[in-house]
């Protein structure tokens, strides 16, 4: 349950009288449900307790602590606030309510018992030939409705850990984007509007039936505060642009080789202005003036700056060298930044994974040094590795471990130093919301489909007295809904409760992840229900407690010399054994004997060998996936801690092994196959072991 509710808006000093943003605005975007979020905001954002998972490096050494945050947007921003921690800078890149799930391809590693033999045979390898499956990351599917209400709430609790001078960048496309200009109009106001961006993030694409193809992502930018927002004006020599520019302007060489250009000075203000006109060496002023003061024009003139007409009429020019032109100033048009590919050297294998120099440019366009840039959707991790390559702080914030395993492996190879955090908001996620929403739906006894039931419900049980029984789950996708408080089931009792045909349904059942103040909402139940349908509320936790398992480690610790080593005997994950045989059930491989992959159930130990012989061979035809009995191949990281028994988890030495096997020892790539080992000149007091798909084990060595 949530510890307290940190208000949105600055509290007023004592005789002090503010506008909230309620009072001086109008809705500008009326759509279902955008009331309830007004009272939402009014309450606060829900405060949870935050806990330290990781520290990496030594953050101290840093002018404030880099943060990773394992969260929702809305639980980041309350603990941010908890801790008075302000952002300089935002750039977010959220789902576009585009209607597609977004998929992550987990890579079986090579079997380090055959690293040997796979040397020749990785060279000829092609990487569509590695063994590999897909997972569910998120779910980019909302009713639009649901996705404004989300949105409206994540921009306020964005915009109340913003300082005075900051800005912040919304990267949308053409599914809600005009939708969300509207609502930031209204949190941040039309007049801090600075500008829509359009990116053209690809060459070209192929057109639908009667209709253009989608070349271009919109981002737009406000800022707190129009009159002390930070803004470096960029220029760019590189562009298309640019360089058609130079060909046509810098034209002019008087002998020496160095071409230059023939600029105007003529005052760009629209207004006279008094102490710019004045006569020089006999060329008469603009009406409006110089560009530049007289004593700017003698220096000018002095370093060979000024271009003399022969015609004394005519006007003085400024000469402009090629060799010290910086390029044009970046507008809003982005034609130069493309979507980064599969083999691009930057690219960490992340579906929505935006290139570095995009995020770069916004960056040093919105702030400085030492200033505090920060991602509430971080995703792949390219804001914070951006923001610590240009010298600045940043707060990664996502929801999905991935997101945050990416960004901590990414920020490691750049040797930053942060700490990571999880809010315990109640909700033990199962790698993502998506997964975990997946898993609940078999977790819950009966739940099936029902197709007459309306799509608020997630499914329908059947009670042998009762008959159907439709129930609510929230979305763990969607903050809004995961407290029960009085406006969520006041839209359900008056919206979907009178959607149910009252001769069929005589009872429905509703999941929460939180709740306030239970017997109010019981209470509100009893007096407001409009229907003559019973309402049963459950807590999901008693549920999602048996989401998480432990896989199975073994090894052998020894020590020679000073010299500790931990080597891995056998790797077992139930959750990877059952994907593979789902995914190898759906290719409807007929398998042969001992290499039989069940489906469903726990697999039990004596069965490995159905899994895979003590062989390893590419990808066959037939696109069927095998593991070896040992299971090491579905290892991707190892890391031991030296110096905690418990609590926050230090990784004095770790090993990343990439998609080829190849090891990555403490973020440095190395040309070898990993040995099934890690090393390390400390004992070591605990062993954490990641699987290729995200899943975490920790083991206390003995």
């Amino acid at each position: 349950m949530a510890k307290k509710f940190i208000p949105y808006f600055p509290k007023t000093a004592s005789g002090q009288a503010i506008l909230n943003n309620f009072a001086r605005t109008r809705r500008m975007l009326e759509f279902q449900g955008s009331h309830e979020v007004e009272r939402k905001i009014r309450r606060g954002m829900p405060y949870y307790e935050t806990e330290l998972i990781e520290t990496v490096g030594n953050p101290s050494q840093d002018s404030g602590n880099n943060l990773l945050i394992r969260g929702e947007c809305v639980s980041a921003c309350a603990h941010l606030r908890e801790i008075g921690q302000k952002v300089d800078l935002v750039y977010i890149d959220p789902p576009f309510a585009s209607g597609a799930d977004y998929a992550k391809k987990i890579y079986l590693r090579r079997n380090p018992k055959l690293a040997a033999k796979l040397e020749q045979a990785e060279q000829e390898l092609d990487w569509d030939e590695l063994k590999s499956f897909e997972e569910k990351m998120y779910g980019d599917i909302w009713k639009k409705e649901d996705y404004l209400s989300w949105m409206y709430e994540n921009l306020h609790a964005i915009k109340s850990v913003m300082s005075e001078n900051a800005s912040i960048y919304v990267h949308l496309d053409y599914h809600v984007g005009h939708y969300v200009k509207i609502i930031m109009d209204e949190v941040f106001g039309e007049s801090n509007f600075i500008n829509e961006i359009i990116w053209k993030r690809r060459g070209g694409a192929l057109n639908n039936f009667k209709s253009m193809g989608q070349v271009t992502d919109v981002i737009y930018l406000y800022c707190k505060d129009l009159e002390n927002y930070h803004f470096n004006s960029l220029k760019n020599i590189n562009s298309t642009d640019t360089q058609d520019y130079i060909k046509e302007r810098f034209i002019y060489d008087e002998g020496d080789g160095r071409l230059y250009s023939r600029d105007p000075l003529t005052n760009p203000s629209k207004d006279i202005t008094p102490s710019l006109v004045y006569e020089y060496k006999g060329y008469k002023p603009p009406v409006k003036g110089w560009a530049v003061s007289l004593e700017t024009m003698k220096d000018w003139d002095a370093r060979g700056k000024l271009y003399f007409p022969e015609n004394i009429n005519q006007r003085i020019r400024r000469k402009t060298f090629l060799d010290e032109y910086e390029g044009q100033p970046i507008n809003n048009l982005w034609t130069d930044i493309y979507v980064i590919n599969s083999q691009a050297k930057e690219s960490v294998d992340y579906s929505t994974q935006k290139p570095e120099s995009l995020v770069e440019r916004i960056i040093q366009t919105s702030s400085n040094e030492g200033m505090v840039v920060a991602d509430f959707f971080g995703g792949s991790g390219t804001t914070a590795a951006v923001a610590h390559r240009l010298g600045r702080r940043f707060i990664h914030a996502d929801i999905g471990l991935n997101s945050i395993q990416t960004t901590r492996d990414r920020l490691v190879k750049a040797k930053a130093n942060f700490n990571i955090y999880e809010v315990k908001d109640g909700v033990s996620l199962y790698r993502n919301p998506i997964q975990t929403m997946d898993k609940l739906k078999t977790l819950i006894p009966g739940l099936k489909n029902e197709d007459g039931v309306p799509e608020f419900w997630e499914g329908v049980v059947t009670d042998s007295k009762l008959g159907t029984v439709p129930v609510y789950l929230p979305n763990l996708l969607d903050h809004t809904t995961k407290i029960l408080d009085i406006p969520l089931i006041n839209r359900i009792l008056n919206i979907a409760l009178p959607e149910l045909d009252e001769n069929q349904v005589k009872k429905v059942i509703v999941y929460y992840v939180d709740i306030i103040e239970p017997e109010e909402i019981l209470k509100f139940i009893k007096d407001e229900n409009p229907t003559l349908i019973q309402v049963e509320i459950r807590d999901l936790k008693e549920i999602l407690d048996d989401v998480v398992a432990e896989d199975e480690i073994e090894y052998k610790l020894s020590e020679k010399s000073g010299h500790h080593t931990v080597e891995f005997t056998r790797f077992f994950s139930d959750r990877i054994h059952q994907k593979i045989g789902k995914f190898n059930s759906k290719k409807k491989v007929n398998t042969a004997v001992g290499e039989q992959v069940k489906p469903q159930g726990k697999v039990k130990k004596e069965e490995e060998n159905l899994f895979a012989q003590d062989v390893e061979a590419p990808l066959p035809k037939s696109g069927k996936i095998s593991i070896s009995k040992h299971g090491l191949e579905l290892i991707e990281m190892v890391s031991v801690d030296c110096t905690n028994a418990e609590g926050a988890w230090k990784s004095d030495r770790e090993i990343k092994i990439d998609k080829f096997g190849k090891v990555i020892l403490n973020g440095e790539k190395l040309d070898h196959y990993w040995d099934g080992k890690i090393e390390s000149a400390k004992k070591p007091i605990r062993l954490k072991v990641r699987n290729i798909a995200g899943d975490e084990t920790v083991v206390v060595l003995g």
